[in-house]
C-alpha cells in the first residue's frame, strides 16, 4: 500500500506562525509566503522579526513586463540570487534614491518629490523641489538631478518623528524636511565652509546629521531647534591641497564614522582598449575631437574619523563589515550574518549622473564589488540593467 505523503498546507496556524517567526532572512520569508495559501496567511508582519539588520537587495532599472506591457522593477538578492519582480507604478519614470528601505522619488517630467515604500505601496507626498531656498537660481536642467542624496533619521514605518535630509542643487547645498513642513529648510553653513565645495553625502549618527563635501571636510548639523539650523566643521580628510575628490560617502560602522573615497567615476579619455565601455557616447555637433570618453570605478580609499579629536586615519581593514554605496544611504553590514556577503569589501552601484548621462543607455554599467585588501573588482550582478532616469540601486528590504 502506497504511503500517503503529508499535506503541508494542512499544518496548524500556530505551528506555521512559529515557523515563520524562526526565519531571519527576508529572502527565506519571501519563499515561505509562496508555498501555499495557508503559509502565505501566516507570513504576516507580526510574525516576522523586522528589527533584525538586513542586507540590501539590488533594485534593477525599470523595465517592461512582458505579460501585460506595464512597467515593473526586479530585486536581486546577493544571498541566493533570487529575483523578485514587483510592479511599482508610483516609481515609474521616477529617479529613486533609498534610505531605510524607503525610496525617495523624483518625477522626470514635473520634478515632484515623494517617499515611497516599495513593498507596501505606502507613499508620503513631500514639498516640491521648487520650495527649496533660491530655487530659480540653482535649479538644474534635468529635474531628476536636483536632489542627489537623501537620508532619513528614522524610518517612517516606525515613527512620525523623523527628518529627511537632502543635498540639492548644482552647488550641493543641504536642506531638510520634517513631517508637517510645507517647504524645504536650508542648513546654514559655517562661514569657514566655502560654498563652492559641494556636499556629496550625509549620514544620521548619534542624534546628528554629518555631511562630507568635495574637499573632504566633515560637518555636523543640528536640526533639533529652529527651522534654519546651523552647521560647523568637525574634521577634514587630509587630501593633498590640489586634490579634489571625485566621489565621497560618509557612513556609520561599529559606532564610528567612516568616509569612503571613490575614484574613476568622472569622464576620462581612454588609456587603452580595456578601458572602453560598451555604451553609446552622445556626441554633439559643436564638439571638437573624435575620441569617445569613458568612465568606471578604479579604486576606493577608506578613512575612519575620530570625532572627539578630529583625527582622520586611513585604513584598509573593515574587519567583518561590508559597505554598500550608491544612490542609497551609505550602509555598513556585518558580513558573517549574511551568506554570500564578503567582509572587507565595498559593494557599489552606478550613480554619478554627470558621467552616465553622457551615454544613450544611461547608468548601470559601473557596478561591482571592491576588495579593500588587494584592490580587485568583481561583478555582483552579471546581468545588464541600464537607465537614464533611475539606474540600479541598493534597497534594504522591509515588509513595511
Amino acid at each position: 500500500m502506497a504511503r500517503r505523503m503529508p499535506d503541508w498546507s494542512e499544518l496548524q496556524d500556530d505551528l506555521l506562525a512559529f515557523i515563520a517567526r524562526r526565519l531571519n532572512l527576508i529572502e527565506d520569508y519571501s519563499s515561505f509566503r509562496t508555498v501555499c495559501k495557508s503559509w502565505h496567511s501566516a507570513a504576516t508582519k507580526n510574525n516576522f522579526n523586522s528589527d533584525l539588520p538586513r542586507v540590501p537587495w539590488l533594485m534593477l532599472a525599470e523595465e517592461e513586463d512582458n505579460t501585460d506591457g506595464s512597467s515593473c522593477r526586479k530585486f536581486f538578492s546577493l544571498y541566493n540570487g533570487m529575483i523578485l519582480k514587483k510592479k511599482i507604478p508610483e516609481a515609474s519614470r521616477q529617479k529613486c534614491m533609498e534610505s531605510m528601505g524607503w525610496l525617495i522619488t523624483i518625477g522626470e517630467d514635473e520634478g515632484e518629490v515623494g517617499l515611497l515604500h516599495p513593498f507596501s505601496g505606502v507613499r508620503i507626498e513631500l514639498p516640491h523641489q521648487n520650495t527649496t531656498e533660491d530655487y530659480r537660481r540653482r535649479q538644474t536642467g534635468n529635474l531628476c538631478t536636483f536632489f542627489n542624496r537623501a537620508v532619513l533619521s528614522a524610518s517612517p514605518s516606525h515613527t512620525s518623528d523623523y527628518i529627511l535630509m537632502v543635498i540639492d542643487g548644482g552647488k550641493g547645498y543641504i536642506s531638510f524636511w520634517k513631517p508637517g513642513d510645507l517647504r524645504w529648510n536650508r542648513i546654514i553653513l559655517d562661514q569657514s565652509i566655502h560654498p563652492a565645495a559641494s556636499g556629496l553625502d550625509v549620514v544620521y549618527f548619534n542624534g546628528y546629521f554629518y555631511g562630507v563635501d568635495r574637499l573632504g571636510r566633515i560637518i555636523v548639523c543640528d536640526v533639533s531647534g529652529s527651522q534654519s539650523s546651523r552647521s560647523h566643521m568637525v574634521a577634514k580628510i587630509p587630501f593633498d591641497l590640489l586634490e579634489v575628490a571625485e566621489q565621497l560617502y560618509i557612513l556609520e560602522s561599529l559606532g564610528s564614522l567612516f568616509v569612503v573615497l571613490r575614484n574613476g567615476v568622472h569622464l576620462r579619455y581612454f588609456r587603452d582598449d580595456c578601458d572602453r565601455i560598451p555604451l553609446t557616447f552622445i556626441r554633439f555637433e559643436d564638439e571638437d575631437g573624435e575620441e569617445d570618453l569613458t568612465y568606471g570605478t578604479t579604486d576606493f580609499r577608506v578613512f575612519q574619523v575620530d570625532l572627539a579629536s578630529g583625527k582622520v586615519t586611513e585604513t584598509r581593514e573593515l574587519g567583518d563589515r561590508a559597505f554598500f554605496v550608491g544612490y542609497n544611504a551609505s550602509l555598513s553590514v556585518q558580513a558573517s550574518k549574511f551568506p554570500g556577503i564578503k567582509p572587507n569589501h565595498i559593494y557599489f552601484t552606478d550613480h554619478y549622473f554627470g558621467s552616465y548621462l553622457a551615454y544613450e543607455e544611461g547608468g548601470g554599467f559601473d557596478m561591482g564589488v571592491f576588495n579593500l585588501a588587494d584592490g580587485s573588482i568583481q561583478p555582483h550582478y552579471k546581468g545588464v540593467s541600464l537607465s537614464r532616469i533611475s539606474p540600479p540601486t541598493w534597497v534594504t528590504p522591509t515588509l513595511y
